[in-house]
Protein backbone atom coordinates (compact mmCIF):
# COMPACT_ATOMS: atom_id res chain seq x y z
CA UNK A 1 0.00 0.00 0.00
CA UNK A 2 1.27 3.46 -0.85
CA UNK A 3 0.15 6.80 0.37
CA UNK A 4 -1.63 8.04 -2.81
CA UNK A 5 -3.99 4.09 -2.39
CA UNK A 6 -8.11 5.28 -1.75
CA UNK A 7 -8.69 5.02 1.87
CA UNK A 8 -12.41 4.21 3.01
CA UNK A 9 -12.99 4.26 6.47
CA UNK A 10 -16.10 3.08 7.93
CA UNK A 11 -17.55 4.45 10.68
CA UNK A 12 -15.39 7.77 10.52
CA UNK A 13 -17.30 9.54 12.83
CA UNK A 14 -16.88 6.77 15.78
CA UNK A 15 -14.30 6.32 18.45
CA UNK A 16 -11.86 4.29 16.35
CA UNK A 17 -12.77 5.38 12.94
CA UNK A 18 -11.84 9.57 13.83
CA UNK A 19 -8.64 8.05 15.13
CA UNK A 20 -7.94 6.01 12.14
CA UNK A 21 -8.47 9.43 9.71
CA UNK A 22 -6.15 11.57 12.39
CA UNK A 23 -3.34 8.59 11.56
CA UNK A 24 -3.88 8.40 8.02
CA UNK A 25 -3.71 12.47 7.64
CA UNK A 26 -0.59 12.86 9.78
CA UNK A 27 1.07 9.62 8.44
CA UNK A 28 0.85 11.23 4.61
CA UNK A 29 -2.21 9.40 3.26
CA UNK A 30 -4.43 12.20 1.24
CA UNK A 31 -6.89 10.07 -0.42
CA UNK A 32 -9.41 9.03 2.49
CA UNK A 33 -13.15 8.63 1.52
CA UNK A 34 -16.02 8.87 4.57
CA UNK A 35 -19.68 8.80 4.23
CA UNK A 36 -21.85 9.95 6.90
CA UNK A 37 -24.68 7.83 8.48
CA UNK A 38 -27.42 9.92 6.32
CA UNK A 39 -25.04 9.81 3.26
CA UNK A 40 -24.68 6.20 3.16
CA UNK A 41 -26.73 3.10 5.14
CA UNK A 42 -24.32 0.42 5.51
CA UNK A 43 -26.85 -2.10 6.99
CA UNK A 44 -28.22 -1.55 2.93
CA UNK A 45 -26.51 -3.91 0.94
CA UNK A 46 -27.37 -1.76 -2.75
CA UNK A 47 -26.53 1.24 -0.82
CA UNK A 48 -23.62 -0.18 -0.23
CA UNK A 49 -22.67 -1.97 -3.92
CA UNK A 50 -23.27 1.32 -5.42
CA UNK A 51 -21.05 3.42 -3.07
CA UNK A 52 -18.09 0.71 -3.78
CA UNK A 53 -19.08 0.75 -7.52
CA UNK A 54 -18.72 4.58 -7.83
CA UNK A 55 -15.36 4.81 -5.25
CA UNK A 56 -13.59 2.04 -6.65
CA UNK A 57 -11.54 2.18 -2.77
CA UNK A 58 -8.14 0.28 -3.07
CA UNK A 59 -8.23 -0.59 0.71
CA UNK A 60 -11.11 -0.28 3.26
CA UNK A 61 -10.89 -0.42 7.31
CA UNK A 62 -13.93 -1.68 9.00
CA UNK A 63 -14.61 0.70 11.63
CA UNK A 64 -18.34 0.86 11.85
CA UNK A 65 -20.08 -0.91 14.12
CA UNK A 66 -22.96 -0.73 16.52
CA UNK A 67 -21.15 -0.69 19.58
CA UNK A 68 -22.35 -0.02 23.73
CA UNK A 69 -21.40 -1.36 27.12
CA UNK A 70 -23.41 -4.32 28.96
CA UNK A 71 -26.32 -2.64 29.62
CA UNK A 72 -26.71 -1.77 25.74
CA UNK A 73 -26.03 -5.27 24.40
CA UNK A 74 -28.35 -6.85 27.07
CA UNK A 75 -31.00 -4.45 26.15
CA UNK A 76 -30.65 -4.64 22.74
CA UNK A 77 -29.18 -7.69 21.50
CA UNK A 78 -31.37 -8.17 18.43
CA UNK A 79 -30.10 -4.81 17.01
CA UNK A 80 -26.77 -5.45 18.17
CA UNK A 81 -26.90 -9.12 16.56
CA UNK A 82 -28.95 -7.97 13.19
CA UNK A 83 -26.38 -4.27 12.15
CA UNK A 84 -23.19 -5.51 13.02
CA UNK A 85 -23.88 -8.61 11.00
CA UNK A 86 -25.49 -6.39 8.06
CA UNK A 87 -22.55 -4.33 7.56
CA UNK A 88 -19.56 -6.73 8.16
CA UNK A 89 -21.66 -9.09 5.23
CA UNK A 90 -21.91 -5.87 2.97
CA UNK A 91 -18.76 -4.16 2.66
CA UNK A 92 -16.94 -7.64 3.11
CA UNK A 93 -18.66 -8.81 -0.06
CA UNK A 94 -18.54 -5.05 -1.90
CA UNK A 95 -14.75 -5.45 -1.02
CA UNK A 96 -14.06 -8.84 -3.04
CA UNK A 97 -16.48 -7.73 -5.92
CA UNK A 98 -14.77 -4.46 -6.25
CA UNK A 99 -11.21 -6.25 -5.79
CA UNK A 100 -10.37 -4.34 -2.98
CA UNK A 101 -6.53 -4.25 -2.37
CA UNK A 102 -6.84 -4.94 1.24
CA UNK A 103 -9.36 -4.64 4.21
CA UNK A 104 -8.92 -4.53 7.64
CA UNK A 105 -11.72 -5.89 9.74
CA UNK A 106 -12.03 -4.42 13.52
CA UNK A 107 -13.24 -6.74 16.02
CA UNK A 108 -13.56 -6.84 19.80
CA UNK A 109 -11.94 -8.95 22.73
CA UNK A 110 -15.60 -9.80 23.89
CA UNK A 111 -14.89 -12.61 20.73
CA UNK A 112 -13.73 -14.65 23.25
CA UNK A 113 -14.74 -17.35 26.13
CA UNK A 114 -16.20 -15.91 29.33
CA UNK A 115 -14.24 -18.55 31.32
CA UNK A 116 -11.20 -18.74 28.45
CA UNK A 117 -7.49 -19.50 30.01
CA UNK A 118 -5.91 -15.74 30.60
CA UNK A 119 -3.99 -13.92 28.65
CA UNK A 120 -6.89 -14.57 25.80
CA UNK A 121 -4.65 -16.31 23.13
CA UNK A 122 -5.91 -16.00 19.25
CA UNK A 123 -6.71 -19.98 19.45
CA UNK A 124 -9.17 -19.84 22.54
CA UNK A 125 -11.88 -18.36 19.69
CA UNK A 126 -14.61 -20.99 19.84
CA UNK A 127 -13.61 -22.87 23.05
CA UNK A 128 -16.21 -22.02 24.83
CA UNK A 129 -19.62 -20.25 25.63
CA UNK A 130 -19.34 -16.38 25.25
CA UNK A 131 -20.49 -13.95 28.27
CA UNK A 132 -23.88 -13.60 27.96
CA UNK A 133 -24.05 -9.52 28.14
CA UNK A 134 -22.45 -9.40 25.36
CA UNK A 135 -22.95 -12.64 23.16
CA UNK A 136 -24.99 -11.16 20.31
CA UNK A 137 -22.82 -8.34 19.50
CA UNK A 138 -19.77 -11.27 19.55
CA UNK A 139 -21.45 -13.46 17.28
CA UNK A 140 -21.52 -11.15 14.71
CA UNK A 141 -18.12 -9.52 15.26
CA UNK A 142 -17.11 -13.40 14.94
CA UNK A 143 -19.15 -14.14 11.60
CA UNK A 144 -17.38 -11.09 10.40
CA UNK A 145 -13.86 -12.67 11.38
CA UNK A 146 -15.01 -15.99 9.27
CA UNK A 147 -16.04 -14.22 6.36
CA UNK A 148 -12.71 -13.02 6.12
CA UNK A 149 -10.93 -15.91 6.59
CA UNK A 150 -13.35 -18.02 4.07
CA UNK A 151 -13.15 -14.87 1.43
CA UNK A 152 -9.38 -14.86 1.53
CA UNK A 153 -9.62 -18.77 0.96
CA UNK A 154 -11.95 -19.33 -1.64
CA UNK A 155 -11.21 -15.78 -3.18
CA UNK A 156 -7.29 -15.19 -2.44
CA UNK A 157 -8.13 -11.66 -0.83
CA UNK A 158 -6.36 -9.52 1.67
CA UNK A 159 -8.81 -9.15 4.58
CA UNK A 160 -7.15 -8.93 7.78
CA UNK A 161 -8.77 -8.67 11.35
CA UNK A 162 -7.73 -7.30 14.12
CA UNK A 163 -9.07 -7.86 17.63
CA UNK A 164 -8.83 -4.75 20.02
CA UNK A 165 -8.73 -4.79 24.02
CA UNK A 166 -11.32 -2.65 25.56
CA UNK A 167 -10.57 1.14 24.00
CA UNK A 168 -10.91 5.09 24.93
CA UNK A 169 -9.89 8.31 23.77
CA UNK A 170 -10.79 10.98 21.98
CA UNK A 171 -14.48 11.52 21.10
CA UNK A 172 -15.25 8.75 23.10
CA UNK A 173 -19.15 8.06 23.60
CA UNK A 174 -20.51 9.30 26.90
CA UNK A 175 -24.04 8.46 27.16
CA UNK A 176 -24.68 6.71 30.03
CA UNK A 177 -26.95 4.40 28.81
CA UNK A 178 -25.21 3.30 26.01
CA UNK A 179 -21.04 3.41 26.69
CA UNK A 180 -18.71 1.56 27.93
CA UNK A 181 -16.80 1.47 31.53
CA UNK A 182 -14.41 3.72 31.13
CA UNK A 183 -16.00 6.70 29.32
CA UNK A 184 -18.95 5.95 31.88
CA UNK A 185 -16.95 6.72 34.49
CA UNK A 186 -15.55 9.97 33.30
CA UNK A 187 -18.96 11.27 33.12
CA UNK A 188 -19.70 10.18 36.11
CA UNK A 189 -16.82 11.23 38.73
CA UNK A 190 -17.56 14.83 36.40
CA UNK A 191 -21.11 15.32 37.77
CA UNK A 192 -20.26 13.50 41.15
CA UNK A 193 -17.47 16.51 41.50
CA UNK A 194 -20.06 19.07 40.46
CA UNK A 195 -22.38 18.03 42.67
CA UNK A 196 -20.97 17.03 45.43
CA UNK A 197 -22.68 13.61 45.59
CA UNK A 198 -21.91 9.83 45.85
CA UNK A 199 -21.30 8.64 42.44
CA UNK A 200 -22.69 4.43 41.79
CA UNK A 201 -20.78 2.54 39.89
CA UNK A 202 -22.41 -1.12 38.32
CA UNK A 203 -21.14 -4.47 39.63
CA UNK A 204 -18.49 -4.84 42.86
CA UNK A 205 -15.32 -3.73 40.68
CA UNK A 206 -13.72 -6.71 41.18
CA UNK A 207 -13.43 -7.45 37.04
CA UNK A 208 -9.91 -6.82 35.27
CA UNK A 209 -10.03 -4.94 32.09
CA UNK A 210 -7.57 -3.73 29.74
CA UNK A 211 -7.27 -0.72 27.94
CA UNK A 212 -6.03 0.52 24.86
CA UNK A 213 -5.57 4.45 23.98
CA UNK A 214 -7.35 4.66 20.80
CA UNK A 215 -4.88 6.54 18.78
CA UNK A 216 -2.62 3.75 19.51
CA UNK A 217 -5.09 1.11 17.84
CA UNK A 218 -4.90 3.35 15.07
CA UNK A 219 -1.47 3.11 14.73
CA UNK A 220 -1.62 -0.53 14.46
CA UNK A 221 -3.83 -0.64 11.78
CA UNK A 222 -1.75 1.52 10.19
CA UNK A 223 0.95 -0.62 10.69
CA UNK A 224 -0.98 -3.79 9.87
CA UNK A 225 -1.93 -1.98 6.56
CA UNK A 226 2.19 -1.04 5.36
CA UNK A 227 3.64 -4.24 6.86
CA UNK A 228 1.22 -7.25 7.12
CA UNK A 229 -0.75 -9.22 5.07
CA UNK A 230 -3.11 -12.30 5.49
CA UNK A 231 -1.06 -14.81 4.83
CA UNK A 232 1.01 -13.27 7.81
CA UNK A 233 -1.53 -13.15 10.27
CA UNK A 234 -3.57 -15.81 9.86
CA UNK A 235 -7.23 -15.52 11.10
CA UNK A 236 -6.87 -12.43 13.78
CA UNK A 237 -4.74 -10.70 15.58
CA UNK A 238 -4.64 -9.05 18.81
CA UNK A 239 -4.40 -5.68 19.55
CA UNK A 240 -3.90 -4.79 23.45
CA UNK A 241 -1.43 -3.75 25.99
CA UNK A 242 -1.15 -7.07 27.58
CA UNK A 243 -1.45 -5.19 30.96
CA UNK A 244 -4.49 -5.25 33.12
CA UNK A 245 -6.48 -3.54 36.50
CA UNK A 246 -9.36 -4.26 38.12
CA UNK A 247 -12.15 -2.17 37.69
CA UNK A 248 -12.37 -0.23 41.66
CA UNK A 249 -8.85 0.55 40.99
CA UNK A 250 -9.57 1.97 37.52
CA UNK A 251 -12.33 4.02 39.52
CA UNK A 252 -9.87 5.16 42.20
CA UNK A 253 -7.73 6.23 39.05
CA UNK A 254 -10.35 7.96 37.25
CA UNK A 255 -11.84 10.03 39.84
CA UNK A 256 -8.03 11.14 41.34
CA UNK A 257 -7.89 12.53 37.56
CA UNK A 258 -10.90 14.22 37.12
CA UNK A 259 -10.91 15.21 41.44
CA UNK A 260 -13.64 13.97 42.73
CA UNK A 261 -13.06 13.52 46.58
CA UNK A 262 -16.37 12.09 47.05
CA UNK A 263 -17.71 8.47 47.91
CA UNK A 264 -18.17 5.92 45.34
CA UNK A 265 -21.12 3.16 45.98
CA UNK A 266 -20.99 -0.06 44.18
CA UNK A 267 -24.16 -1.45 43.41
CA UNK A 268 -23.67 -5.29 43.30
CA UNK A 269 -27.22 -5.68 42.00
CA UNK A 270 -26.03 -4.89 38.68
CA UNK A 271 -23.74 -7.48 36.10
CA UNK A 272 -19.83 -7.91 36.37
CA UNK A 273 -19.45 -9.36 33.13
CA UNK A 274 -16.56 -11.16 32.13
CA UNK A 275 -14.86 -11.74 35.43
CA UNK A 276 -11.00 -11.04 33.38
CA UNK A 277 -10.68 -9.90 29.55
CA UNK A 278 -6.40 -9.76 28.95
CA UNK A 279 -5.44 -10.38 25.50
CA UNK A 280 -2.61 -12.33 24.88
CA UNK A 281 -0.57 -9.46 22.18
CA UNK A 282 2.87 -11.68 21.92
CA UNK A 283 2.26 -12.17 18.53
CA UNK A 284 1.77 -8.34 17.66
CA UNK A 285 5.03 -7.58 19.51
CA UNK A 286 6.59 -10.25 17.72
CA UNK A 287 5.94 -8.84 14.67
CA UNK A 288 7.08 -5.47 15.62
CA UNK A 289 4.24 -2.96 16.93
CA UNK A 290 3.74 -1.88 20.77
CA UNK A 291 1.37 0.61 21.85
CA UNK A 292 2.75 4.13 23.42
CA UNK A 293 0.03 5.43 25.60
CA UNK A 294 -0.22 4.35 28.99
CA UNK A 295 -3.35 4.06 31.31
CA UNK A 296 -3.26 7.09 33.24
CA UNK A 297 -1.96 9.60 30.38
CA UNK A 298 -4.06 8.05 28.28
CA UNK A 299 -7.11 8.89 30.75
CA UNK A 300 -5.90 12.67 31.69
CA UNK A 301 -5.97 12.98 27.46
CA UNK A 302 -9.27 11.40 27.54
CA UNK A 303 -11.19 14.01 30.32
CA UNK A 304 -8.92 17.04 28.50
CA UNK A 305 -11.58 15.96 25.42
CA UNK A 306 -14.38 15.50 27.97
CA UNK A 307 -14.29 18.98 29.04
CA UNK A 308 -13.76 20.70 25.82
CA UNK A 309 -16.31 19.02 23.76
CA UNK A 310 -19.44 17.35 25.94
CA UNK A 311 -18.90 18.61 29.52
CA UNK A 312 -21.54 20.92 28.94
Amino acid sequence: MNKESKVYVAGHRGLVGSAVVRKLKSAGYSNIVVRTHKELELTCQSAVEDFFTQEKPDVVILSAARVGGIGANSTYPAEFIYQNLAIALNIIEASKSCSVEKLVNLGSSCIYPKLAPQPLKEECLLSGPLEPTNEAYAIAKIAAIKLCKFYNQEYGTNFVSLMPTNLYGPNDNYDLNTSHVLPAMIRKFHEGKLSGGPVVLWGDGSPLREFLYVDDLADAIIFVLEHLNASDIGEFINVGTGKDITIKDLASLIARIVGYNGEIVWDVSKPNGTPRKLLDVTYLHSLGWNHEVELEEGIGMTYQDFIANYAN
